[in-house]
């Protein structure tokens, strides 16, 4: 029994008569699913409100200038009033719309424009609603029921900037 060695050449064309390849029409009704290779993350809504973690950590950005300086002008526009807050021009218009406080003057174009003392009243509901999660019926409560709210208010400020400073020259000893 003699075995004999074959011998293959895969680079040369087979002499077999070749036939045309008919083109098979797709199904009308391909939907391939894609193949992933990674994980998909879901991202965080930027909608909505923030968790108490953040709100936390953003509570002193807002930068609304002192009384000295608020006072200079006799009008802000509502785009600078929501960059002092870091808030939407339309949550700016909301609050005017909730609390009777709110009343800035509007001119011929329809243009909102505040007065230094609509943006402390602005601040105040701020406070209430961002610092110290009131709702908003519980905010209207409290400014209603509170008439020296003002005052309370602006000494609330001044124990948080005197806070503030106490922490820095702490921080520096």
């Amino acid at each position: 029994m003699a075995l004999s060695q074959i011998a293959f050449d895969f680079f040369e064309e087979p002499s077999l008569p070749q036939k045309k390849e008919e083109k098979k029409p797709l199904p009308k009704k391909v939907n391939p699913k894609p193949i992933l290779l990674y994980k998909e993350t879901k991202q965080k809504s930027t909608r909505g409100r923030m968790s108490i973690k953040d709100m936390e950590a953003t509570v002193d950005l807002i930068d609304v200038p002192a009384d000295e300086e608020l006072f200079t002008k006799s009008y802000y526009t509502i785009g600078k009033v929501a960059t002092m807050f870091k808030v939407n021009q339309s949550l700016i218009r909301f609050w005017e719309n909730e609390f009777d406080i709110l009343k800035p003057k509007k001119n011929g174009k329809g243009d909102r424009l505040f007065r230094p003392e609509d943006v402390k009243n602005l601040k105040l509901i701020y406070t209430l609603l961002r610092e110290r999660k009131y709702t908003l019926e519980g905010a209207k409560d409290f400014i209603k029921k509170n008439k020296k709210v003002d005052e309370k208010f602006e000494m609330i400020e001044h124990l948080k900037k005197l806070k503030s400073f106490l922490l820095e020259l702490k921080a520096t000893l």
